[in-house]
């Protein structure tokens, strides 16, 4: 049985209690490996380590940090297909996705901030005759990055690369329920050989270990994405300390289908946005709502092409749809199956666990699900389901889409589909969302802010906006 290790001041380390907590696969059902049940006095050593390295960290030239970050990613794609084969073991997601998505985006990650710092350039201001201001970008200090279980390396290192780069010092803390890929990128910083207590990895419980770091009163600011009610949580302790918070939440998004779209392409997409990752995207349209004139047409041709979706082995390169990551996440989605049936809600397809053969036949398998006949206001399509659940209903015109749309209490990301130019930009202007594709999905490009309105979170991830985030501005006035 493999024992995964922390990362602390540039060696890995078993916790020092000595205690560690099961890791499941969840194709199989079984135990596969130890993760580090780390405490405070474990936390306390990677704050030290963080601290005593900030010093020459932070001061080391831009093109320096990018360096090591240019290392980190080469080490990534070195290993590619090893990251690739642990995160849909440890995920449950198609070996095929990770491959094509979750390690290649992971590496693009470092490369892109080992680049942009690079050209990340501060303020000057002319004020006055013989008055000057200038406007410098430092980094804070500690930063504490904490990720999720969905997208484990892929997010993991789209907080820290921006916090290395701009000059910070890391304690992070991977999900306890996806921790591989996380200690698979330890095993690289030390082969590399980054300078100790630049970056630090530890594993454990959010309740218990990354409650012990958004509590220090040593960390200098947190990166977080999760759950609506851990992120309130998280802004109880760290807002105030007036600490710089970074909160990147749930979704219920709407996927926006009006009578001009590109039928094929709409439906094509939709079938991706819908259920690409089990449905386990904070990014996924788990609400579509299609203009009347083509309802019909769609329902069914999209419900047509959800049973053909194929769940089994993440293994198998067949398999659309893999395991849901946990075992209470799984009995979380078939009860919010039942909660639809009785708000009254009709399963189109889906609504139920597979079982599969095998080595699988204790895996956590849902078929993908299509539910129509549900009022906006019911829990169904107000709560954050996350897995492979989607609403489908009519409306008639571009206001009541809008009005729809707009109906929850998240607001991260919405999908248009039209061929109007001008229906584009008004509905785009309309929803209160932090992101809006127009007729695409899940196209980044990582120069651009990413993060939510409303309960869907607090500040923006990525290009400038990250490197914003983890610099404090200092402007200097001189008179001469």
């Amino acid at each position: 049985m493999k024992k995964i290790a922390n990362y602390i001041n540039g060696k890995l380390q078993a916790p020092t209690s000595g205690e560690y907590i099961d890791n499941y696969n969840p194709a199989t059902g079984e135990i596969y490996s130890l993760i580090p049940d780390s405490d405070q006095t474990d936390v306390n050593l990677a704050i030290q380590s963080a601290r005593a390295a900030f010093p020459k960290w932070s001061t080391l030239r831009n093109s320096e940090r990018a360096e090591w970050l240019e290392k980190i990613s080469n080490g990534i794609k070195a290993r590619l297909e090893e990251l690739a084969l642990a995160e849909s073991i440890d995920n449950g997601k198609p070996l095929w996705l990770a491959q094509s998505v979750d390690i290649p985006r992971a590496v693009d990650n470092f490369k892109f901030y080992a680049t942009a710092i690079m050209h990340y350039a501060s303020e000057s201001h002319h004020t006055a005759e013989g008055v000057i201001n200038y406007t410098l970008r430092k980094p804070v200090g500690i930063a504490a990055c904490i990720s999720p279980w969905n997208l484990p390396l892929y997010l993991f290192t789209w907080k820290i690369a921006p916090a290395l780069a701009a000059g910070n010092t890391v304690v992070a803390k991977p999900s306890e329920i996806t921790p591989m890929t996380a200690y698979l990128l330890s095993e690289i910083c030390e082969e590399i050989k980054l300078p100790a207590g630049v970056l630090n990895i530890v594993h454990g419980l959010g309740s218990s270990t990354g409650n012990s770091i958004i509590s220090s009163d040593e960390i200098d600011l947190v990166s977080f994405t999760g759950g609506t009610a851990t992120g309130a949580h998280i802004a109880k302790i760290v807002a105030p300390k007036f600490k710089k918070m970074s909160l990147e939440l749930g979704g219920k998004n709407p996927n926006i289908i009006f009578n001009d779209c590109d039928f094929d392409k709409a439906l094509k997409t939709s079938i991706n946005s819908s259920f690409a990752n089990q449905g386990q995207i904070c990014l996924c349209g788990s609400r579509i709502l299609v203009q009347r004139g083509i309802y019909e047409k769609f329902r069914d041709a999209f419900v047509a092409k959800v049973k053909e979706m194929k769940v089994g082995d993440p293994m198998d390169p067949t398999s659309r749809l893999g395991a849901i990551v946990s075992k209470p996440h799984y009995d979380k989605i078939l009860s919010y199956i039942e909660i639809a049936k009785s708000e009254g809600g009709q399963i189109l397809t889906g609504g139920e666990a597979v079982k599969l053969d095998g080595e699988n036949k204790n895996g956590w398998f849902i078929s993908p699900t299509v539910i129509e006949g549900l009022d906006q206001q019911c829990r169904t399509n107000q709560e954050e389901i996350f897995g492979p659940v989607v609403t489908i209903q009519p409306f008639d015109t571009e206001e009541e889409a809008i009005e729809l749309s707009n109906s929850t209490e998240y607001g991260l990301a919405a999908t248009v589909w039209t061929s109007n130019l001008h229906t584009a930009h008004r509905v785009g202007d309309q929803l209160k969302t932090g992101i809006v594709w127009v007729n695409c999905w899940l196209l980044r490009d990582l120069r651009t802010p990413f993060g939510g309105m409303k309960n869907s979170g607090v500040g923006r991830e990525g290009g400038w906006e990250a490197l914003n985030f983890f610099t404090e501005p200092k402007n200097i006035c001189i008179k001469f």
